[in-house]
């Protein structure tokens, strides 16, 4: 194990014995031999099974198989949790063929950062993560349970999903996903046209004609932003089969691991062979192994605020310092868009996960003493499963990436680190990607434009008053101002500055996810304005430095300390489109370092 790697492994344990400690003591002190129903009254028994049918209502009342509780996200609004509609029934059935029962638990809201980008609803985005934690508990509060199967994929699902889990940390636990869309416009065909439109060449119709001809089939999201940095967690966290990420929708393959994903967790219940509690899962090592999944694949810097808050859950606690420390002997092994112009398809045919795992473990960069639904060990993580007649198996992923400009190898990595950087300074601390920013660009000294809104920011564009160096800078749009909405309407014009020349950058206190792409972006920056941060006192014209080379975020003048905070107007995000319902959740909020979340184990 590298020297690093095992030195932050252990500050994190050191760091959080304590409240680990308990929580390892109440999911063994929640967990039952047997079958938790086995405690319920007669009349909360039949409330149970009285819709199930006369062969499930003898099997849950005699107590003696077990009862998966499944927690679905499922909408046919939105492509990638339009397939779980036909989930469910299919769980049913293979948990019969295994001899125990299924029944829907609950189900989970699955809001879109696609739909919602530069709308009022991205208010609420953030937040939705621990609405569906909350949804998860609910789900699975009536304990009749042996174990859980989730239905999720994308932003805030996924980690407020296992945020529930963990909850309830004494039930096992598996994820079933249900895969990319195949591939249809490039990603960087998209960008190309984004950037026309932006500069006014090509009209909406054509702008909309693109981007339908990107998002245009059952399934995730192409690029590899948050939704399919999730499934690639959820890998290295060993809660999903191996390989089982970037399966297409409605193949034969994908159908197998569904069942397969019902048979391994079955087996995990304290009725199968070995009983593997999602709360043991998720142990220091595996978070660990999360961010360095993270940082070997370019993903989402969604996940700086979403891992926090999916550690502390566990009663571990996780800090940006860990994850700039693991970046700098993490080597980044996948060009995956926006971080190159392959997608997830791309990358899958490549080799996939199952090769970046593989590449990880033999040069002693990842944990394999870990506990995962398959049992001891991530070694099983470097196969790639295939239809065996009616069932689903494995085998070794290929000896060598398929696609070198895709997948690369430790030893002639894209880049010798991960490409997450710490920056901080009188500007508090914030979280930075280059790894998708050219060299050139990784450091700025400009004057700040100061803007209220990315609205505000476009106007200025459109009226040319930006044909210029500067640092933009957009405060109050944290979790405690409005509640962290991603600026990505930013992006195209962002770089269509960069591309005629001018040294441009982003600070802001909101999120830009794994889309961040060539502009260097000093994001989630902390103490954000709400809360008294320095970013909230910036004027036009003061000067900025985000370097992320020496790690330094600071404003040159002293003065703006003692300046009054901005002026912006945020009481109009305050209502609309639900967002006075989640006043609660504003006020109470983390800081974006803390996890960004409402619970009080987690401020």
């Amino acid at each position: 194990m590298h020297p690093t790697i095992a030195r932050v492994t252990k500050r994190i344990r050191k760091r959080s014995e304590a409240q680990r400690s308990a929580y390892l003591a109440r999911i063994h002190k929640a967990s039952h031999d047997g079958p938790a129903r086995s405690q319920t009254s007669c009349s909360n028994l039949a409330h149970v099974m009285a819709a199930a049918s006369p062969i499930e209502k003898k099997a849950i009342a005699a107590g003696e198989v077990a009862n998966l509780g499944i927690v679905t996200a499922y909408n046919d609004m939105l492509s990638a949790h339009q397939p779980f509609e036909t989930y469910p029934a299919q769980i049913k059935r293979a948990a019969a063929r295994y001899g125990a029962v299924a029944q829907v638990a609950g189900g989970v809201p699955a809001m879109c950062d696609g739909v919602t980008q530069g709308q009022d609803g991205m208010d609420l985005s953030l937040f939705s993560r621990d609405v569906i934690a909350l949804s998860t508990a609910v789900a699975l509060s009536h304990n009749v349970f042996d174990a859980a199967i989730f239905l999720g994929i994308c932003d805030k699902i996924v980690p407020g999903m296992l945020i529930g889990a963990l909850s309830f940390g004494h039930l096992p636990a598996i994820f079933a996903p249900a895969g990319p869309m195949v591939s249809g416009l490039s990603n960087k065909e998209k960008a190309r046209v984004r950037e026309e439109f932006a500069a006014g060449r090509i009209d909406r119709a054509e702008l909309l004609e693109a981007e339908a001809a990107a998002y245009h089939a059952p399934g995730t999201c192409t690029f590899y932003g948050t939704a399919n940095s999730n499934q690639m967690l959820m890998e290295f966290m060993g809660l999903q089969l191996p390989g089982g990420s970037f399966v297409n929708p409605g193949t034969a393959l994908r159908e197998k691991l569904t069942d397969e994903a019902v048979r391994r967790v079955l087996q995990n219940t304290s009725l199968g062979d070995a009983y593997v509690p999602v709360g043991e899962i998720i142990d220091e090592k595996a978070i660990v192994n999360a961010i360095i999944g993270l940082l070997a694949t370019g993903g989402s810097t969604n996940h700086t605020i979403h891992l926090i808050a999916i550690a502390r859950a566990a009663g571990i606690t996780i800090d940006w310092q860990d994850f700039a420390e693991l970046s700098t002997v993490v080597p980044l092994l996948a060009r995956v868009y926006p971080n190159g112009t392959a997608d997830v398809n791309h990358f899958h045919a490549a080799g996939g996960l199952g090769l970046v795992v593989r590449e990880l473990l033999d040069a002693g960069l990842l944990h394999d003493d870990v506990t995962t639904v398959l049992g001891k060990g991530m070694r099983r993580f470097s196969e790639e499963p295939f239809a065996d007649n009616d069932t689903v198996a494995w085998r070794p992923v290929p000896g060598a990436s398929l696609d070198p400009e895709i997948i690369a190898s430790v030893d002639q990595p894209f880049d010798q680190e991960g490409g997450l950087r710490l920056v901080q300074g009188n500007l508090g601390r914030a979280i930075v990607k280059i790894s998708a920013v050219a060299d050139d660009y990784h450091a700025i000294t400009a004057p700040a434009r100061v803007f209220g809104s990315q609205q505000e920011f476009k106007q200025a564009f459109n009226d040319g008053e930006l044909d210029m160096d500067f640092v933009a800078v957009l405060a109050n749009q944290g979790p405690a101002a409005i509640g962290m909405p991603e600026l990505h309407k930013l992006t195209p014009y962002l770089g269509l500055l960069q591309n005629r020349g001018f040294r441009v950058a982003l600070l802001t206190d909101g999120r830009m996810s794994g889309a961040s792409g060539k502009v260097l972006a000093a994001i989630q920056a902390t103490p954000e304005a709400a809360r008294g941060g320095l970013i909230g006192k910036i004027r036009d014209g003061d000067e900025i430095t985000i370097d992320a080379v020496s790690g330094q975020l600071s404003v040159a003048d002293a003065g703006v300390a003692q300046r009054e905070a901005g002026s912006d107007d945020i009481g109009a995000h305050e209502y609309g489109v639900g967002r006075e319902l989640f006043v609660a959740f504003r006020e109470r909020a983390s800081s974006a370092e803390e996890g960004g979340s409402f619970f009080p184990g987690n401020t």
